[in-house]
């Protein structure tokens, strides 16, 4: 018989940003749901010490509302493993478990755990990354260190913490940029780490047959400012091939970004991480399209967090999933094109500097 995986939550989010908190309120509230928190990197932001005393080595403990709390100094994996031991020998009792990165973290390689290794893949299911994002300071974050932005664009759900500490208009324009960065994570604000917790576990963002979403503003600003089938964000600059500009350059976006005048804290927000929208009604031709992803793949693999996708393929009644890590890749058959849907392929790729134009070109020669 085929045991029930357990599901996995990666949280992350950069120091301060509220990520303590809400595991407090996982750990010690009751939710009638066993939970293993693994907190990877354990450090001092971490857990305070009435909850938790921290030893210089790994440590279990169990706490009265039948979570467990693991602080991990050492390989991911061998806890993972240690755990699923310890599970089966009936030592330790949890339904899920919950990681918590460390804020300076970059998520890709705690995901890809879940892939590369056979017993951690047959054992838990990866569910999706929770990033939280300070609505205060996140800007400043963001724009300050990588690893932020990193986090933001593997997410599958992203919390905006501190909310009453903005304006309408200071949240929006956070919103707005996080948007630009990752399209597909839904957005929601928390308020000191009151979250239902449904609406963080058991999100399945990492499964292939999950819906594709992509938030609407992003599609309406894409459509509405640039050419519908490709382009990119605001902070993609060199996709506007017909009049090549260098990064610091924003006048071309003028009809929604203001200028380097404008506002002293829009300036200089060029986050080299960001989303690249694909929409085409021809069909692929399945070879042209393997032997291309494949190479981009290759090429480009450290700098693709993560990538989705709905492809129409020449020849197929069904819709063909597509989803990857960094060099991971998988695709498998969902459900047949309806009677009254137009077929049409939707990828979203989300990484670091990604050239735009290139995947465009080559995709684009992949149609059928």
């Amino acid at each position: 018989m085929m045991t029930k995986m357990v599901p996995v939550t990666v949280l992350t989010g950069f120091l301060g940003s509220g990520k303590t908190t809400l595991l407090k309120r996982i750990l010690t509230e009751y939710h009638g749901q066993r939970i293993a928190v693994i907190e990877n990197e354990f450090g001092p932001e971490s857990i305070d010490n009435e909850l938790l005393v921290s030893e210089q080595s790994e440590e279990i403990v169990e706490l009265n509302n039948g979570c467990v709390c693991c602080t991990v100094r050492g390989d991911l994996l061998r806890t993972l493993l240690d755990l699923k031991i310890r599970r089966e020998a009936g030592k330790l009792n949890f339904e899920r478990v919950v990681i918590e990165t460390t804020g300076v973290a970059n998520p890709g390689p705690v995901c890809q755990t879940f892939f590369m290794d056979d017993d951690i893949a047959r054992y838990y299911r990866l569910d999706a990354v929770v990033c939280i994002v300070d609505a205060k300071h996140g800007m400043t974050t963001l724009d300050e260190r990588e690893e932020a932005q990193q986090q933001v664009g593997f997410a599958d759900r992203i919390l905006i913490s501190k909310r009453d500490l903005v304006t309408d208009e200071e949240y929006d324009r956070i919103r707005k940029r996080l948007v630009k960065i990752n399209p597909r994570a839904q957005m929601m604000p928390v308020n000191f780490g009151e979250v239902d917790l449904k609406q963080i576990l058991d999100i399945s963002g990492f499964n292939l047959n999950a819906v594709l979403d992509i938030d609407p503003d992003f599609l309406k600003e894409d459509e509405h400012h640039h050419h519908h089938d490709h382009e990119c964000d605001e902070h993609c600059h060199h996709h506007d091939h017909d009049h090549e500009c260098d990064e610091h350059c924003h006048h071309h976006d003028h009809d929604h970004e203001c200028d380097e005048h404008c506002h002293h804290h829009d300036h200089h927000h060029t986050d080299d991480i960001g989303a690249f929208l694909y929409t085409s009604d021809r069909p692929f031709v399945h070879e042209r399209l393997e032997n291309f992803l494949s190479g981009i793949v290759q090429v480009y693999g450290p700098d693709l967090f993560r990538y989705k996708g709905v492809i129409y393929m020449k020849g197929m009644r069904q819709k063909i999933l597509f989803q990857g890590v960094h060099m991971l890749m998988g695709a498998e058959p969902g459900q047949p094109w309806g009677a009254k849907e137009k077929p049409q392929t939707k990828m979203v790729f989300i990484g670091r500097k990604l050239p735009k134009d290139v995947l465009k070109a080559g995709l684009d020669q992949c149609l059928a």
